[in-house]
């Protein structure tokens, strides 16, 4: 089975709540309420929030008022860009990305498989933004509590 680590997952969590609250005001988000709302503890965002802000996805504001915010639109950051930071290559198997590690890659016919599907995922991540992400969440949430009230 091929799993994102939990950097990843966690990290597009933050990610789609920081672009909820981006969405809402503007305003900078405190990782405290992030580890509330999500579930995820703050020591782990604080270390999941590095390498968002070195790859310059998020944006991190000192002094009173201060949290952090997304460095762009959600319209503009792709679930791609996100992985990359967090996972790296987002590669089924490593000699895709670096055929020198692998001297079986000329005759190898699954190399051509884990070629094509990993360009297919790469694409379907770098088409997926965090604005997507959250119209996808508030669908279900909408869907969610029309099914409560029929009940």
């Amino acid at each position: 089975m091929i799993k994102l680590s939990t950097k990843g997952r966690y990290g597009t969590r933050l990610m789609v709540s920081l672009a909820r609250h981006y969405r809402e005001s503007q305003d900078t988000v405190i990782l405290k309420s992030v580890a509330d709302e999500e579930g995820i503890s703050i020591r782990y965002l604080e270390q999941i929030i590095i390498p968002l802000k070195i790859n310059k996805l998020v944006k991190s504001i000192r002094g009173a008022g201060g949290g952090y915010t997304l460095a762009r639109a959600p319209k503009d950051i792709k679930l791609c860009d996100i992985l990359h930071a967090l996972e790296g290559s987002c590669s089924l198997v490593e000699c895709v990305e670096d055929e020198s590690v692998c001297a079986k890659v000329s005759t190898c016919g699954t190399y051509e498989i884990w070629k094509t599907a990993t360009h297919l995922m790469k694409d379907y991540f770098d088409n997926v933004s965090l604005q997507d992400i959250i119209e996808i969440a508030e669908k279900k949430a909408a869907s969610a509590r029309k099914k409560g009230r029929a009940k």
